[in-house]
């Protein structure tokens, strides 16, 4: 099979025709239609992780939003059969681990993480091999495509977890998030769903338009701001006094504060964005006024694959499009330059992999 496997921190990949994978006992092969390219493979690609022992080795097949279909079957897997159409979350847990039994198999003890680390090859391959398929691995309603399931991969369900999971977005919060790449218009769409009153933040107004398409009832645009007038005082005013729940989806130290200094009393800052060298996994908080207000501060990192039968049924009964937010399909042999391009904030959207042959 040809897979794209990171030779040197910040380098090109290099495409490589690879032994194709067996199936663990429980485990199934999949073949990778559709891979999202996600703004955590460019943190792997760039050796970022390194201050919280989660460095990616070289060697490492990258690539962890997949869909795609069966294609071999472990002896010990009862719930797939070779033809089924699937989609792949990342966190892969054991499913024995007090943690999966509880349905948070995101932070089981024993997990993997998709094309993250040396014991999970990941998807930007032609095939992938998913351990604990009967626990992990998910079907895929007839009418989600392998590209929107891919874009639905990470994006999605990070937002989802996130806003639906970790916090409880209903009807009339409002919500700001800072940070409208991948995961960030996701959260727009998947708190719109939700009835919220979004406020979409970043600094490329491209990336605000498509907040607007995809439900922010406001945008923020700190580089058009005047100078005495800063993110959370514009939300605050946007809001009549702060937003119920504030995301940061991009993980630098500006938007992590900017985040939390956006809230109203008693409100709650969800942390999904990773951090760069810059932060090197440790951002200064106002910890004096977040105890005053009694400001809440969640990290989330996935989504457990037993919420994905929820997640599906949002996205049907509101008529959410994953899809829409495919802004490219790509070739294998493309994925280097579009990590790079990340270094500059210059994609947009979600792209994604569906030629494995180029």
């Amino acid at each position: 099979m040809r897979a794209a496997i990171l030779r040197e921190h910040g380098e090109p990949l290099a495409v490589r025709k690879l032994p194709d994978p067996d199936p663990e006992a429980d485990g199934v092969v999949v073949r990778v239609n559709a891979c999202g390219v996600c703004r955590s493979d460019w943190h792997a690609w760039a050796g970022h992780g390194e201050w919280a022992d989660d460095r990616v080795p070289r060697g490492q097949v990258l690539g962890h939003e997949p869909a795609g279909e069966v294609v071999a079957v472990g002896d010990e897997v009862d719930r797939f059969r070779p033809g089924d159409r699937v989609v792949v979350p990342f966190s892969l847990g054991d499913g024995t681990c007090p943690h999966c039994r509880r349905g948070a198999g995101n932070v089981c003890e024993d997990g993997r993480a998709l094309g993250f680390e040396a014991a999970a090859p990941g998807a930007f391959a032609e095939r992938v091999a998913v351990p604990a398929a009967d626990y992990n691995l998910v079907k895929r309603p007839e009418w989600l495509g392998a590209t929107a399931a891919a874009a639905l991969g990470c994006r999605y369900m990070t937002a989802y977890h996130a806003l639906a999971e970790r916090t409880t977005v209903g009807g009339g919060d409002a919500v700001a998030v800072h940070g409208c790449g991948g995961v960030g218009l996701s959260a727009v769409q998947i708190a719109a769903a939700l009835g919220a009153r979004v406020i979409a933040v970043d600094v490329d107004g491209d990336a605000l338009e498509l907040a607007r398409e995809f439900g922010a009832d406001a945008t923020v645009n700190p580089a058009s701001l005047p100078e005495e007038r800063s993110v959370p005082e514009r939300i605050r005013a946007l809001t009549d006094g702060g937003a119920d729940v504030s995301m940061d989806a991009l993980g630098i130290a500006e938007t992590c504060r900017n985040s939390v200094r956006s809230l109203r009393p008693r409100g709650t800052h969800v942390q999904v964005g990773l951090t760069t060298d810059a932060e090197r996994g440790e951002v200064s908080l106002p910890t004096d006024w977040m105890t005053r207000w009694e400001i809440s501060f969640l990290g989330s990192r996935g989504m457990p694959p037993t919420s994905y039968p929820d997640l599906f049924a949002l996205i049907e009964a509101t008529g959410i499009d994953p899809g829409a937010l495919v802004a490219r399909e790509l070739s294998l042999s493309e994925v280097s330059d579009r990590l790079a391009a990340m270094d500059e904030y210059e994609a947009t959207g979600v792209e994604v992999v569906t030629d494995f042959e180029g």
